[in-house]
């Protein structure tokens, strides 16, 4: 999905003027505004009417909490892609933004660049945190791996991945975006998405957070 003009955008904020003004900057640089909302409900509603690529969402809104937004679409449709845009930068905030299914976070002090690039980056999966977020992420992810998980008698065993699969694994555990890692393997980033696409199937997840938890719980992270 290179072609900007081909990611539906929507844009979901309970301030009109800054709603207005986030979607003419991505309009203006080529996006497919396809809606905007200004509450919960109204958000859930017509975001699964227009089919968004990406939600550009801020977690304060009325009617339902952003963050129980974001959970109700992803759950129902696992290919959406969340940029939660935010004034809090409150560290409780961005980790229940990433827990309910947020792909990125990015606090409303940005540019229309930088925006505009983080739009662009959420839509191919790859995860954009204001600079500082991503390492408390990151971090988090590993608390939550060192905690011991119980198992199942009869869970399972895990599902054989290739070896070019594990080895994109690994280094999504270790927080590369798709096109480092195309060019650390020197494979085309199409190819490194349809590794991604591959393992999230076999590995019944949905979005490359549960991917990078998978890998770190794992140990893939230290390797």
């Amino acid at each position: 999905m290179t072609d900007q003009q081909t990611i539906k955008v929507m844009v979901v904020d309970d301030h009109p003027m800054w709603r207005d003004a986030v979607a003419r900057d991505l309009a203006a640089a080529g996006f497919d505004v396809v809606a905007t909302a200004g509450d919960g409900p109204q958000a859930v509603r017509r975001a699964k009417a227009v089919a968004p690529d990406v939600l550009v969402l801020d977690l304060n809104l009325p009617g339902m909490p952003g963050v129980q937004v974001c959970k109700e679409l992803v759950g129902s449709h696992p290919g959406l892609r969340v940029l939660v845009l935010s004034a809090s930068g409150e560290h409780a905030d961005v980790l229940e933004a990433v827990k309910s299914g947020a792909t990125g976070y990015l606090l409303k002090s940005a540019s229309t660049e930088e925006l505009t690039d983080a739009v662009r980056r959420t839509a191919v999966g790859d995860p954009v945190f204001t600079p500082g977020l991503a390492g408390l992420v990151l971090g988090e992810y590993r608390r939550l791996a060192s905690e011991p998980v119980p198992m199942a008698a009869d869970e399972p065993k895990a599902p054989q991945l290739t070896d070019r699969e594990t080895e994109v694994l690994r280094l999504v555990a270790k927080g590369l975006s798709y096109k480092q890692i195309a060019e650390r393997l020197v494979i085309s980033h199409r190819t490194v998405q349809n590794h991604v696409q591959n393992t999230l199937g076999k590995l019944q997840l949905h979005n490359r957070v549960e991917l990078v938890r998978y890998a770190i719980e794992r140990g893939l992270d230290d390797v």
